[in-house]
């Protein structure tokens, strides 16, 4: 095992992270941004108005994209099982 496999081995599982947990970021952080200009707006200064929408959008989020996201993790192990007998 050479160092190059090992730093393209972990720039391939970092980017199969950023590419996994990218659509639930994404959507809280919109989802955060426009609940605090709504709180902004109207002075209303409650916690659980910016927790309570975060959970629901990002449940619906995982619901939607957990397909999607099982298909990316399961070729990135198939192709890092597929590698392993290469390994000296």
């Amino acid at each position: 095992m050479t160092e190059e496999y090992v730093v393209n081995l972990i720039r391939e599982t970092m980017y199969t992270m950023l590419l996994i947990s990218s659509p639930v970021l994404l959507v809280s952080l919109v989802v955060g941004l426009i609940i605090s200009i709504l709180q902004a707006a109207t002075s209303i200064q409650e916690v659980t108005l910016t927790f309570v929408p975060k959970v629901i959008v990002i449940a619906i989020v995982l619901v939607l994209t957990l397909p999607w996201m099982m298909d990316v993790l399961v070729s990135f192990t198939i192709n890092l099982f597929q590698q392993l007998p290469t390994l000296r």
